[in-house]
C-alpha cells in the first residue's frame, strides 16, 4: 500500500469526525454565522501561519497572487457546506446518518461532474454502484 495515497485520507477522515462532532454539538442557540465567522477567524490565522513557514515570508505576496477565483467560489461553497451541516443537526438528522446521506449524495453527483465537466469515463460498475448508493439512502432513512 502506498502512504502517500493513505495519510491525506487518513486526515480527512479524522478531520471530518471532529467537523460533525463540531457541528452536531454547536449550541442550538448560537448563531450559525457568527459561529462560522470565529471558526473561519482562527482557521484564517493557522493557515496564515502555515503559509508563510511554508513558502517564507518573502515569497508570499507571489504566492498570492496566484490566487484565482477559485478561492472565492470555494468560500462561498463552504460557507454553504457548513451552514448546511448547522441546519441538518438543528433539523434532528442523526450524526450516523447525516453524513452518510450527504456524502452518498455527493458521491453520485460527482460521478456525473465527472463526466459533464471533465470527460471522465463512467463504467457500468459505476452506475451501478450509484444505484446501490440510492437504495442505500432508501434503507437508511427508513
Amino acid at each position: 500500500m502506498n502512504w502517500n495515497l493513505v495519510w491525506p485520507i487518513l486526515i480527512v477522515i479524522l478531520a471530518n469526525t471532529f467537523y460533525n462532532v463540531c457541528m452536531k454539538s454547536m449550541p442550538s442557540d448560537v448563531n450559525p454565522f457568527g459561529a462560522l465567522m470565529v471558526t473561519y477567524f482562527v482557521a484564517a490565522i493557522i493557515s496564515a501561519i502555515i503559509f508563510a513557514f511554508a513558502v517564507g515570508p518573502a515569497n508570499v505576496g507571489a504566492e498570492i497572487s496566484k490566487v484565482n477565483w477559485t478561492s472565492i467560489i470555494l468560500a462561498l461553497a463552504i460557507v454553504g457546506l457548513e451552514v448546511g451541516y448547522v441546519f441538518v443537526y438543528r433539523a434532528g438528522w442523526q450524526i450516523s446518518n447525516a453524513s452518510v446521506v450527504a456524502n452518498i449524495g455527493l458521491a453520485c453527483v460527482l460521478v456525473l461532474v465527472g463526466y459533464f465537466l471533465y470527460k471522465e469515463n463512467v463504467s457500468i460498475r459505476q452506475i451501478l454502484g450509484i444505484f446501490v448508493c440510492m437504495v442505500g439512502l432508501i434503507l437508511i432513512n427508513l
